[in-house]
Formats: structure tokens, sequence, C-alpha cells
């Protein structure tokens, strides 16, 4: 099966998400494979945002954040919880927003060209089921309306796909 993402490049970042998720609510199913609709996601976003350099998951196996499916370079493989921006984004189970990952007391350099990136924890039930994480190799690319619909892509994954 072949899809297609179409997103108006002249639109805000707003109206730019929200075309994106109207498309991902009808891309997504929970009776495929969750490994194939996770890949899908990523490909969504990278394909849609030119300012993502790199975007994937990073999942929980009870112990330790373990890579997903993702988009980009060759990426860290697992990462301690606490640790880094998705570490510390799994612990305190809140979006973090890094606009120079220079100032980031902790982060892991898995991609050297990396300069910004904003981490969504992924919830099912209340319980950590991984991060969703977005890198750019530009400084301040990301910002409240990133997390505002980032959340809500989260939040539609946990709903309806996990």
């Amino acid at each position: 099966m072949a899809e297609t993402i179409l997103i108006d490049k002249n639109l805000s970042l707003g109206e730019q998400y929200q075309q994106l998720l109207l498309q991902i609510k009808s891309l997504l199913d929970k009776k495929e494979n969750l490994i194939s609709n996770l890949s899908n996601l990523t490909a969504s976003l990278k394909h849609t945002f030119e300012k993502i350099s790199w975007v994937g998951f990073y999942l929980f196996d009870g112990t330790n954040l373990y890579l997903g499916p993702f988009q980009g370079k060759v990426a860290c493989t697992n990462i301690e919880i606490g640790k880094g921006v998705c570490g510390t984004s799994a612990l305190k189970k809140e979006t973090i927003i890094v606009q120079d990952v220079n100032k980031f007391p902790g982060h892991i350099f898995c991609d050297a060209d990396s300069k910004s990136e904003i981490v969504v924890p992924i919830l099912k039930d209340g319980n950590l089921f991984g991060v969703l994480d977005l890198d750019s190799a530009e400084y301040n690319s990301f910002d409240e309306i990133d997390k505002e619909y980032l959340e809500e892509i989260v939040g539609f994954l946990s709903l309806k796909i996990l």
C-alpha cells in the first residue's frame, strides 16, 4: 500500500501540523503492526518539515530507552532514564524543548550536527511507553507550536494505536 502525505508548505507551521494530523489519523491503523505505524509516523514528520534532521522513537523496555523506528543518521541505541534530553523527558514525563543542545547539561551527542531538539514522552495509561525525539541541524528550530501539535500526535498514538 502506497500512501502520500500532502502538506501545503505555504501554510503557517500550525496549519501544516493541522494538515499532517488529519492525514496521520487516516494513515495509522491499530490493526497494522506497531513498528509499521511508528515507521510511517517518523517518515511523515521527516518529509513534512525540512527543519527536522532526525526523528525517531526511543521505546522503554522497563529499564532503559532503546532505539525504535527513525529517519535520519544512525543513532544511539540505548539511553538511560534521566540521561540526555530523551532520558530526562522520560524521567520527568514532560516535553522538553532545547534551543541549543550545547547548553543542555549531559546532552548525548548521537549526531554532531544536531543543534536543537524536542522530545515528547509517550505515556500509555500513565506509564512510560517511550519518547518521540526530533533533532534539527539549526539552533532554535522548535517552539510551543511544535510542542502543542507533537503532543497531540503522541496523544493520538497513545489512545488509538498503542
